[in-house]
């Protein structure tokens, strides 16, 4: 019990503790015949303190969380320009897991004012924000369309699966105990979740967000909060300077993919796959 509730603490507070020295790097990915090859290592976001959470909004463009002298807001690269900008006006708080809206340009995020209160903002091409649904501790989220937003939210002593409805401004528990990593599945109508097992360890999932029936894929490697899904089928994770591939039709096993101590990378932790699937970004500590 006592691993498990030191577990459930750390993830509830996600981005509440010591922000780390981080920075986003991206490979482009070359498909082999046994999985995949990585070239062309960058470091995009090439500053000091927190740079974390990416998200790409095209396959030419990656937001993430940046840190803008001690303030952490929304910062957009173009792999076209090589150019980083600030995309949201000042506000008094920090701004965490910036994401696309699905269908527009508009930017969702978390955001953690400085009286401790989080909550999810859309921010307007201007950079303008406003509240999206009042009086909802959302930790971290993911599109499944415009108006439909799977979360987790923070609970006492642990964080909630929640669906929310930003149409009907409605918000239903789904599970207790949950892991702070939620994505779409590539090409499909389901979203992926993970939950705190009994080890204190994560269970992957995916729900089908039609009929709203989760199956469960695999437990995550000991000690790994994140992972991307490469396409509909395959899932990477990483710890470490190593990355390791998990197959829904393969051997049911993680298998090490690569290794990036080479590229002087360690603790490897959020990724993201860009949406024609030929760039990974990650987050690491690097040299």
């Amino acid at each position: 019990m006592k691993k498990l509730m030191l577990f459930i603490l750390f993830v509830c507070q996600g981005f509440l503790w010591a922000q780390e020295n981080t920075d986003i790097y991206v490979f482009d990915i070359n498909p082999t015949y046994e999985g995949f090859e990585l070239l062309n290592a960058r470091n995009v976001s090439n500053n000091e303190g927190y740079d974390n959470q990416p998200s790409f909004i095209s396959n030419d463009a990656l937001v993430f969380a940046g840190n803008n002298n001690g303030q952490t807001d929304i910062s957009e690269y173009s792999f076209n320009t090589k150019i980083k900008k600030w995309v949201n006006t000042e506000t008094k708080g920090s701004e965490y897991s910036p994401q696309k809206f699905p269908s527009s340009k508009d930017m969702a995020a978390v955001r953690l004012d400085v009286s401790g209160k989080q909550r999810l903002y859309k921010y307007d091409e201007g950079g303008a924000s406003t509240e999206l649904i009042k009086n909802l501790n959302v930790a971290y989220f993911a599109f499944h369309n415009d108006h439909t937003i799977l979360a987790t939210v923070l609970a006492p002593s642990q964080m909630d699966l929640v669906i929310i409805n930003l149409k009907t401004k409605t918000v239903d528990t789904l599970f207790q105990n949950a892991g702070r990593s939620i994505q779409k599945i590539p090409n499909t109508e389901s979203m992926a979740y993970t939950l705190v097992n009994e080890a204190g360890n994560l269970d992957l999932y995916a729900n089908e967000m039609k009929s709203m029936e989760s199956f469960f894929i695999c437990e995550l490697p000991y000690d790994v909060l994140d992972y991307v899904w490469i396409n509909d089928t395959q899932i990477l994770t990483g710890k470490g300077s190593t990355l390791y591939l998990y197959d829904t039709f393969g051997e049911s096993e993680w298998k090490k993919v690569a290794d990036l101590d080479e590229y002087g990378i360690k603790n490897i932790t959020r990724m993201a796959i860009s949406p024609d699937g030929k760039k990974l970004a990650l987050v690491a500590e690097g040299i």
